[in-house]
């Protein structure tokens, strides 16, 4: 963390959602709306008990997003967008904020589109079930990584969580 603010972490549902919109603008840009992971939670809601935010004081200054998203009918939870003001990035924030994520230990599998070097790495996520799923969009299939314990289909359509499926 950077010794030079005092943050706190809190549920996302703490954080004003036109902060949360402004952040993402700032990290990640205007078009970021036009990406592949917003077509797999399309017309989902943010999974309140699985995504965070960062303050310093009462300024929002990370969020992690997690989703109902489902590989066919099996269901899962997007992980993202992770994101940090950009001129905080690399002190910690968001590593807290996946830390803290996979200490809830969500029975469904976590998915994500990220750095499988970085993901991998500090959090176990891998892209070795994902190889034969597709999702609705372009991806680097190497991006496209899951953390779980158990057997995962070796293909499948990776996108939102139909209400016929189990809650969380």
């Amino acid at each position: 963390m950077p010794a030079t603010h005092d943050v706190k972490y809190h549920p996302l549902s703490l954080a004003d959602s036109a902060a949360v919109e402004s952040l993402l603008d700032d990290a990640f840009g205007l078009d970021r709306h036009s990406r592949t992971a917003y077509r797999i939670r399309e017309g989902m809601s943010v999974i309140p008990a699985l995504s965070f935010a960062a303050f310093d004081g009462k300024t929002l200054i990370g969020t992690l997003q997690s989703w109902p998203a489902a590989l066919d009918t099996l269901p899962m939870v997007l992980v993202g967008p992770v994101a940090v003001v950009p001129g905080l990035q690399r002190g910690g924030i968001g590593r807290a904020m996946m830390t803290a994520l996979v200490e809830t230990k969500a029975r469904d599998p976590l998915v994500m589109i990220g750095d499988p070097e970085y993901y991998g790495r500090f959090f176990g996520f891998s892209a070795d079930a994902t190889q034969g799923w597709t999702v609705p969009g372009p991806v680097e299939q190497r991006r496209l990584l899951c953390r779980y314990d158990g057997v995962l289909p070796a293909t499948g359509l990776l996108g939102p969580r139909v209400a016929a499926l189990a809650p969380l």
